[in-house]
């Protein structure tokens, strides 16, 4: 059966599309891996702060081909409501994945200045994490209205909700993180790990659904 001419994109955007995919799937799976103890017990918070680091630097260029692949520009006078939320919400989540990219590298620093101190390591970013939220909500919007997209399947309701679960998870994340003043304790550092390894399965499925061959066909000169 021939394909359907809207599930169709150049070679160029086939190749970004599955960039973005890889650079999302093996984002999440260095945040899943980083957060388990037992993988910080066994190789030290260096090395789980150079993972999760490379986790949010997968997740900035992934970011970076989503934006690009929704357009370089905030989106014009006639352009379709699904188009600016489409692309206010990969902006929104760039924006997301730097401020992890800060505080993963600033993780990662102190590890290297004092690897057994208390508390070494990274935990979910409030900031960030809120930018993942909003993102995500953006991207449901979205998926409500794919009809309008640059391509159908651009945005998946499947993979916009697994996205916005995920975000929710590292919000869980970041309050479970949160020292608190008085007692200069974590609220829950159970929550703090398992938010982000939950949040990294939910985008690591959702990268799996919005691989190119599930989503897109090369377009045939």
């Amino acid at each position: 059966m021939a394909a359907d001419p809207r599930d169709e994109v150049s070679p160029r955007r086939y190749i970004r599309l599955r960039a973005e995919a890889v650079g999302f799937a093996l984002g999440s799976l260095c945040f899943i891996v980083g957060a388990l103890p037992w993988y910080a017990e066994a190789v030290g918070a260096v090395a789980t702060g150079v993972t999760f680091f490379t986790g949010s630097v997968l997740f900035t260029v992934a970011g970076a081909i989503q934006l690009l692949l929704s357009g370089r520009h905030v989106p014009r006078s006639g352009a379709t409501a699904a188009d600016r939320f489409d692309w206010w919400s990969a902006a929104v989540q760039s924006v997301g994945t730097v401020l992890f990219n800060v505080s993963t590298l600033a993780a990662l620093l102190a590890a290297i200045a004092a690897p057994d101190a208390v508390g070494t390591g990274w935990r979910s970013n409030a900031w960030g994490s809120l930018a993942f939220l909003v993102s995500g909500a953006l991207a449901l919007a979205a998926a409500r209205r794919r009809h309008e997209l640059w391509h159908v399947r651009a945005r998946t309701p499947q993979a916009a909700w697994l996205n916005m679960i995920g975000s929710v998870a590292f919000g869980v994340s970041a309050v479970g993180a949160y020292v608190v003043p008085e007692t200069t304790t974590f609220v829950s550092l159970f929550w703090a790990n398992l938010g982000t390894v939950l949040g990294g399965l939910c985008f690591l499925a959702a990268a799996v659904l919005v691989r190119p061959g599930a989503t897109a066909t090369v377009a045939r000169a």
